[in-house]
């Protein structure tokens, strides 16, 4: 190993947006206030979920995880991103940086679970209403709730463990605005094949498993829409799913973009902008766009 080209423990420097330096302030207003207004709103729908003896249901269950999930997920990067563009803090640890890319990951992979899990709920709940109490019940919820959360954690772990004994290059600029996995490793001196081809199999199979779920549920629900008689009834079907499959979709199509493709997909720039949208758009919009549901059933 040359001495000066190769660094086996390291900080990093995420750059974050230095396109746009004159707009820093508004960028920080912008984001903190997405962030805010995220943190509020999943935390006022757990609380009242929590209180409120008639939101006790699987549907509302679901949610109030996914919420919580949410706060996780966005609280991984955001902050950190607040730090950058308000006070210029753009160095992170190599331990730092590993962290953040692994709660990423795995808080990602847990979503895709829970969000099938939430598909088939919306599947028993149009498809197979007179067996819905008995199949939906307080022990399948947790365990679909749990196994998502362990799932998302477990798949992710094996990536992490392979990058962490990387070695990267003395020139350790982030081109991002947080650690995400493509540009920590084209910062690597040391071949990656191994580990993309790794992390695309297993980003490929958290996708196809979640994705296979989710369609086969929306594949009958659209089926049993489709035979109900009333128009009525086929709006009242539609409002049970309708927010979830549009975020979904969101969610799906900037996942797939970012991390089931294999080697970068087009510019920084463009990956940024999409990494905005799942990182904190998506969640902003996912609770609101949710809890009007169990007024149209």
């Amino acid at each position: 190993m040359r001495k000066g080209n190769h660094s086996s423990h390291t900080d990093f420097i995420v750059l974050g947006f230095p396109g746009l330096p004159e707009h820093q302030w508004l960028l920080f207003v912008l984001f903190i206030t997405i962030y805010v207004l995220m943190l509020m709103e999943n935390l006022v729908l757990i609380v009242t979920i929590k209180l409120n003896c008639q939101l006790h249901t699987p549907m509302y269950f679901f949610l109030g995880n996914l919420s919580l999930l949410e706060i996780f997920y966005v609280s991984v990067t955001v902050p950190k991103l607040l730090s950058n563009l308000l006070l210029g803090e753009k160095v992170t640890s190599l331990g730092g940086c590993m962290a953040q890319l692994y709660f990423f990951l795995s808080l990602a992979s847990s979503e895709c679970f829970l969000l099938a899990a939430m598909a088939c709920d919306c599947y028993l709940t149009i498809c197979q209403r007179l067996h819905y109490p008995a199949l939906m019940n307080h022990r399948a919820c947790t365990v679909l709730n749990l196994g998502s959360w362990l799932s998302g954690f477990l798949a992710s772990f094996p990536s992490i463990v392979m990058i962490s004994r990387l070695q990267f290059c003395s020139a350790n600029t982030i081109q991002h605005f947080f650690c995400d996995l493509l540009p920590l490793l084209k910062l690597s001196c040391t071949d990656t094949s191994t580990i993309e081809t790794l992390d695309f199999v297993a980003a490929l199979s958290v996708l196809v498993m979640s994705l296979l779920v989710t369609g086969a549920s929306y594949i009958c629900i659209f089926s049993t829409m489709a035979r109900i008689p009333s128009t009525a009834g086929k709006h009242k079907a539609f409002f049970i799913c309708a927010s979830h499959l549009v975020v979904v979709s969101m969610f799906y199509a900037t996942t797939i973009f970012m991390y089931a493709w294999p080697r970068a997909v087009g510019t920084f720039d463009l990956n940024k902008l999409v990494s905005v949208l799942y990182t904190m758009v998506a969640p902003f919009l996912y609770p609101s766009s949710t809890a009007f549901k169990q007024k149209e059933i």
